[in-house]
């Protein structure tokens, strides 16, 4: 079975009956004056290259060893065929993706070429296991797919996000090194001034502040703070700003983990992210069960030992679970309408959208249509949820879901032991976690026009 994926879809490379190399084909039928030519970027966590010898192409045929390698055009019929091939298990530890492109070879765009596709096989086998279908319009370079690592698992996604200033705008945003014309120097031109100190930033200095306030009034949240700041430097988030929302499971079912403090802990660590990110030092909060609930104030540093308990007490565990209707509240909150969209709504500032869960919806249909919806909005939803990940099956195929504008969401699992136990997962960890796809995810959302700054 050919496993055919849209703009954001993904598939494991062993579901779709991948286990060893595999080879990735880009093929297309050639115009007039226009040709493409394939490349491969290997990049870290942060999305970034860790030098210009991961930047595999026709002139820089192997990456890593060996594990990444151009294995040039050929032609198949009256189609061009432009093929790397891709070892993951050779791959290093600290390369978590290779990415797909091509940049043309002449004028034109990408528009022009007929025939556009992309296939995943296995090594030495004929017919395709994975199958990417993308359209293209004025672009002059396009990421057509990556092969990811998540967890101990590698998957296929297809990506569709298109550059018109060519290879340049490509390799440039995964951070190889592009080098320009010289600019033609002026005769005898008077030396410029010594240049000043470079100006510190206003997010840099409000974290500065952030710092100091916490340094003297939360000693334990300044820690999680920094904590969490190592987690964003290494992704290139340092400076990042967003909106942070907490939403929380209030069923029946969630008692333990309340009384446990584990949603405490949890409601923490985003506490420590939104005053990462936002500005204001709140975390919106939303609550769901049968109905759904914005507590006010939202979670803020005053207080916060106490947040979860506060809202216990306010908030007596209702007996349903509706994502969905959860969901619409969010996007009424931020964008003004929880109705169905097809068409994309870019705004500056991102939301970020911690979403806690310990069982299925009964509202699938309805979670499912907000899902679509959202993927036009800049929204990006890390679901987790709390017990053994077999009971979120419903969790998996959302965050796998195809038919959406971009892949805006991530989900793992955890146990109340992870939280609470006597060996808790660490704070760098989890926040590692919290991190994985949405870097990813704030690239396609620029690229896509769902973010305009």
């Amino acid at each position: 079975m050919v496993h055919v994926l849209t703009r954001g879809g993904n598939v494991g490379l062993a579901q779709a009956g991948l286990t060893g190399p595999v080879v990735v084909t880009l093929t297309w039928t050639p115009a007039p004056g226009v040709d493409a030519d394939l490349s491969a970027f290997l990049t870290t966590a942060a999305g970034k290259v860790r030098s210009d010898a991961d930047f595999v192409f026709y002139n820089q045929p192997s990456g890593a060893g060996g594990a990444v390698r151009h294995l040039g055009k050929t032609a198949r019929g009256s189609a061009t065929v432009d093929q790397v091939r891709i070892d993951p298990a050779a791959l290093p530890a600290d390369v978590e993706k290779v990415v797909i492109g091509a940049s043309l070879d002449g004028a034109g765009s990408f528009g022009a070429l007929s025939g556009l596709a992309v296939e995943v096989a296995a090594e030495g086998a004929a017919a395709p296991a994975v199958r990417c279908e993308l359209v293209a319009g004025p672009e002059t370079a396009l990421v057509f797919a990556e092969v990811y690592r998540r967890g101990a698992e590698w998957k296929v996604r297809a990506v569709g996000q298109g550059f018109t200033d060519g290879l340049a705008g490509m390799a440039t945003d995964v951070g190889v090194s592009v080098d320009d014309e010289p600019a033609p120097q002026p005769v005898a031109a008077p030396a410029p001034p010594a240049p000043a100190a470079a100006p510190v930033s206003m997010e840099k200095r409000r974290l500065v502040d952030l710092e100091k306030k916490l340094a003297t009034t939360a000693p334990q949240m300044l820690s999680l703070v920094k904590t969490a700041g190592v987690s964003l430097e290494k992704r290139g988030l340092d400076e990042h700003t967003a909106r942070v929302a907490l939403v929380l499971d209030i069923s029946g079912s969630m008692a333990a983990l309340y009384r446990a403090g584990a949603v405490q802990r949890l409601a923490e660590r985003v506490l420590a992210l939104g005053l990462r990110f936002d500005d204001d030092g709140v975390v919106d909060v939303f609550l769901f069960g049968k109905d759904v609930h914005r507590p006010e104030p939202g979670l803020r540093l005053e207080g916060h030992q106490q947040y979860i308990a506060d809202l216990s007490r306010r908030y007596p565990l209702e007996y349903d679970t509706r994502y969905g209707a959860a969901m619409a509240a969010v996007r009424q909150a931020y964008f003004g309408d929880s109705r169905e969209r097809v068409e994309p709504q870019p705004a500056q500032v991102p939301v970020y959208v911690m979403f806690l869960t310990d069982g299925a919806p009964s509202d699938k249909s309805v979670a499912t249509k907000q899902i679509k919806s959202a993927s036009f909005e800049p929204v990006f939803w890390q679901f987790m949820g709390i017990g053994p990940e077999r009971q979120f099956s419903y969790l998996q195929r959302l965050d796998d879901l195809e038919g959406r504008y971009t892949d805006n969401a991530d989900f793992f699992a955890v146990s109340q032991d992870d939280l609470m136990g006597r060996r808790p997962i660490s704070d760098d960890a989890l926040f590692d976690r919290l991190m994985t796809e949405y870097p990813d995810w704030l690239r396609r959302a620029r690229a896509q026009g769902l973010l305009v700054r």
